[in-house]
Order: C-alpha cells, then sequence, then structure tokens
C-alpha cells in the first residue's frame, strides 16, 4: 500500500483536494467533517444575532434619535441594506482568486468587528447624536444630527458592509469544504451540515429580533448594541478555536478567466467525442489530486456542452486551455 511522506496510506487523506493551513495534504479522519464545523456553526449563530440585532431596529434609531424622516431613514437603509448584499460578490471573489477562503474571512471579521465598535460607541457618546426632542416639540422642530454625527454613524455601518462582504460569502461555503464530496459518507453529512447551519441562523435571527429589539427600546441603545458587538467578538473566537481542524481548499486565481478559457477549449472541441469514463476528464488521478492540494470537482450531466473542453487531444490548442480546463466543472 502506497503511503504518503506525512503518514498514513493515501486512501487515509481527502481526495477534493482540500489542504492543511500549511498547504499540505490532510487526513480526514483528524480534519473536517463535524469537528469542524461545530465552529463555524457556532459562529454563525452569534454573528447572525449581531447583525440582526444592529439591522432589524435600524429604522428606530435614524427617527427617534437621529431625527430623520421616515422618507430618508427608509432609503438609508435600502442603500445600506443593498450594499450588504452585493459586497459579497467582492469577497468571493478575492477569497477564490488571490487569499483563500480562510485569510479573507479572518481579515473581514476583524473589519466587521472595528465596525460593530464604532456603532456601539456612536451612539453611547452624547457629543456623536443630536440631544433629545423636547416634549410637545414637533418632530420637524428637532435638533438635526450634524454632518460629523451622520457621518461617524453611517461609516460605521459601511465598514460593516466591508466586513460582512467578506464573511458572509465564505464561512457557509468553508463549511461545505470540511465534507470530502469524493467519500460518500462524508457527503451525506454535508447536507445535515446545512441543516443545522440554517437552524442556527433562525436563532439568532429570533434571539435579536424579540431580546435585543425590547433591550434597545426599553433599556437603552449603549447595551442594545453593546451586547451585538461583544456577541460578534465572542464568534470571531470561536471560529479561531477551530483553525487546526479546518480544510482549505487553495485559491485557483481568477474564476471568470477558467470559465472563459473552458468554453473557448468546448468550442474549439465541439466535434470531439466525449468519453463514457468521467474519470478521463480529469487530467490527475485520486491520489495525485490529494497529494498536490487540487480541486477535483465532480462530473456533472447536467451542463454537457464544456466536456468537449476537457477531453485530451492532439489538436493545437494554448497550453493554458489544456493545463486549466481538465480539471473544471464539466
Amino acid at each position: 500500500m502506497e503511503v504518503s511522506e506525512e503518514k498514513g496510506p493515501l486512501e487515509d487523506y481527502t481526495k477534493d483536494g482540500t489542504v492543511d493551513s500549511q498547504g499540505r495534504p490532510v487526513l480526514r479522519s483528524k480534519t473536517g467533517r463535524w469537528k469542524a464545523c461545530s465552529f463555524l456553526v457556532g459562529y454563525e449563530l452569534f454573528e447572525r444575532m449581531a447583525y440582526y440585532g444592529i439591522s432589524t431596529n435600524l429604522v428606530v434609531y435614524l427617527t427617534n434619535k437621529l431625527h430623520q424622516g421616515t422618507v430618508e431613514s427608509s432609503n438609508n437603509i435600502s442603500n445600506w441594506g443593498g450594499s450588504v448584499w452585493l459586497m459579497p460578490l467582492a469577497g468571493a471573489y478575492v477569497a477564490d482568486a488571490y487569499l483563500g477562503r480562510y485569510l479573507t474571512f479572518v481579515i473581514a471579521s476583524g473589519i466587521y468587528l472595528m465596525g460593530m465598535c464604532l456603532l456601539t460607541l456612536s451612539v453611547s457618546l452624547p457629543s456623536l447624536r443630536p440631544p433629545e426632542c423636547a416634549k410637545g416639540v414637533a418632530f420637524e422642530n428637532c435638533p438635526k444630527a450634524s454632518p460629523l454625527q451622520k457621518g461617524v454613524f453611517f461609516l460605521a455601518l459601511y465598514i460593516i458592509v466591508l466586513g460582512t462582504g467578506g464573511t458572509k460569502p465564505n464561512i457557509s461555503t468553508m463549511g461545505a469544504d470540511q465534507f470530502d464530496d469524493f467519500d460518500p459518507k462524508e457527503k451525506s453529512h454535508k447536507f445535515s451540515f446545512f441543516n443545522w447551519w440554517y437552524f442556527s441562523i433562525l436563532i439568532g435571527v429570533l434571539f435579536s429580533t424579540t431580546f435585543l429589539v425590547y433591550i434597545q427600546d426599553n433599556i437603552g441603545w449603549t447595551l442594545g448594541y453593546g451586547l451585538p458587538t461583544i456577541g460578534l467578538a465572542f464568534s470571531i473566537l470561536v471560529f479561531l478555536l477551530g483553525t487546526p481542524y479546518y480544510r482549505h481548499k487553495l485559491p485557483q486565481g481568477s474564476p471568470m478567466t477558467r470559465m472563459l478559457q473552458v468554453f473557448v477549449a468546448a468550442v474549439r472541441k465541439w466535434k470531439v467525442c466525449v468519453p463514457e469514463d468521467t474519470n478521463e476528464l480529469h487530467e490527475l488521478s485520486m491520489e495525485e489530486y490529494a497529494c498536490n492540494g487540487r480541486n477535483r470537482i465532480p462530473h456533472t450531466s447536467f451542463f454537457s456542452l464544456p466536456c468537449r473542453g476537457l477531453v485530451i487531444t492532439l489538436s493545437k490548442l494554448p497550453s493554458w486551455s489544456s493545463s486549466t480546463i481538465k480539471h473544471q466543472k464539466a
């Protein structure tokens, strides 16, 4: 039986190209699976409490404390919410092309926490919010927030946007990376992971939209925003504690470039017959993928045109097409 330079036979290593933090092949018995995912689910529970603890009652703070009109506050929240959902496109690209999911997540979570701390500070210091509106005074006559006060508050919100842009798209996909698709048992556990993943999100949302909103409305915004900030700090700590157990997939360069390479090769080989054995569509053996930290992506029959680009022929293709597409998703 062939044995790796590390320890254990090759079949004890993952076959999907995942590696450890040093870029070495990983033993499936010591990494990934629920041993790693329990930390990720724990992170998501507390992070969702933090995020929805801020966003759920945000319109109340803008109208009651910053004295913005309903239209202005709704517009500001819509712009902020849209940015929160668009920024993950950039975060996912950076992770896949350059930094990897783990490093992108760690950097982004630090930015996220910095934004939460600044936001808590802005609702706590009297100098960073306008005076309370006196009783009997019409809303339009209430003192408005100064440019500095609004600037600090919205700066904090958009720092949070940058943070969630790097954390939101990478934490769930990193969870999926902890299960080897080429091992039937691990592949089945991946579905269970996502069930618990969304359950933790629901628990976090329920807690924030009830308990935290109550605190903000009845006790104070300092505590109402301080608790989510502490929760986020704790969630990051939970994530970092799981570092020794995580499996990683190495960044593969720009996904757009690789997609174009596959389609160019597919068009140039459109008359080529696709082999019945899908293993022939991969450039390396299972063991070589495991040893080299390469991602061996499973074949699918739902999108068959690019399969022709995966077939190795003697045609005069550019070197980049034959070296890149042979292990791409069909």
